[in-house]
């Protein structure tokens, strides 16, 4: 692994929550890892394990779903079906043979500006210390 690796991770983020605390902490200024494209997406109970798998075979070294805290979904339930999912979409990882921590979740809100900075130096860490993805060929 080179040292000079810098992982390119793919963030969906909750548009009510997870989204704004990424917005807040740019106008806030809080310098992160530069590492994150972010895609917003309405709720994380929306987001379809296909998503995860698509976005590590077109060359995310890792994946980051962030929604709002679990009962503060603006969609009601929202987050707890985003929960049961994420289950799955480990499960189907290692399944394939990709080291699930890839692939990570986390709550933040909209007022949370330094707790997604925090986030997004973690993951971008962590995704470094495991190293660049190996390509995913995709079977026709």
């Amino acid at each position: 692994m080179s040292e000079n690796f810098e992982p390119n991770i793919v963030a969906f983020l909750c548009n009510w929550c997870s989204y704004a605390g990424a917005d807040l902490a740019g106008t806030a200024r809080i310098s992160y890892p530069p590492n994150v494209k972010v895609i917003r997406v309405m709720c994380s109970g929306r987001m379809n394990p296909s998503f995860v798998i698509n976005a590590l075979q077109q060359g995310a070294d890792g994946v980051l779903i962030s929604g709002c805290h679990p009962g503060e979904c603006h969609y009601m339930e929202g987050n707890y079906i985003a929960r049961r999912r994420f289950t799955l979409i480990k499960k189907l990882m290692e399944y394939i043979g990709i080291e699930p921590e890839r692939f990570r979740v986390s709550w933040v809100s909209a007022s949370e500006g330094e707790k997604f900075k925090n986030v997004i130096a973690e993951v971008t860490e962590d995704i470094r210390k495991i190293g660049q993805m190996k390509q995913l060929k995709r079977e026709v």
